[in-house]
């Protein structure tokens, strides 16, 4: 689990493929020696991988064809910067919100406003997506934690303070860049179990009206 605040921006060094999959190997100086072990996880552009090597300033990852058809990682290449954050620590501070790195689908970013000290991105998703981002909800951008200004029938759009662009590989964003998106899991649960609620003659489950008695 990660909270979408963003460690370190690394640099992808080396592309190896094998088939429809790929190992990454990443010049990541301050996350590859700051406790980080083989095994651990790591969300690299907001995708929860494996670290199956470390070397010096290098950390290496594998990437199973299922993830590179489903996020931006097919049109990675070698030089590109990443977005990097180690997995939570349940005794952390939890500065932005739930982030499993599990990625939902690709945006695009078809506009960049400048907005006093801030930049307003304008990200078009698929319509499946929409439906799970609501102004003021939370959604992860290439593993960043950001706050929904608004949303219409084609896209959503997010403002960025200048702090998280210096920190992010969001200082680089351009029109037209691909994005990894992941929504708030708390609206897919929601919806599924308001379609499915569980119920039995001894045990009433969990339904959309008790969620909404919850605050939810």
């Amino acid at each position: 689990m990660f909270t979408g605040l963003v460690e370190e921006v690394g640099t992808l060094v080396q592309i190896s493929n094998s088939g429809n999959g790929r190992r990454l190997v990443i010049a990541a100086p301050f996350v590859a020696h700051d406790g980080v072990a083989i095994g651990d996880s790591v969300a690299v552009n907001g995708v929860c991988l494996t670290v199956v090597k470390i070397q010096g300033n290098h950390l290496a990852v594998d990437v199973v064809p299922e993830t590179v058809r489903h996020s931006t990682f097919a049109n990675l290449a070698e030089g590109a910067a990443v977005n990097l954050e180690r997995a939570m620590k349940a005794d952390s501070r939890f500065g932005g919100h739930m982030v499993a790195g599990h990625v939902d689908g690709v945006g695009s970013i078809t506009h960049i406003q400048p907005e006093d000290n801030a930049k307003v991105l304008t990200v078009k998703a698929d319509v499946a997506l929409l439906r799970y981002i609501v102004s003021k909800g939370s959604i992860a951008v290439d593993g960043i934690s950001l706050t929904v200004m608004d949303t219409d029938r084609a896209s959503f759009q997010v403002s960025i303070i200048p702090h998280t662009a210096a920190q992010t590989t969001l200082h680089k964003a351009r029109v037209g860049n691909k994005v990894n998106l992941e929504v708030d899991q708390m609206g897919k649960y929601a919806e599924k179990l308001h379609g499915h609620p569980i119920r039995t003659e001894t045990q009433t489950g969990i339904t959309f009206e008790k969620l909404q008695k919850w605050g939810y």
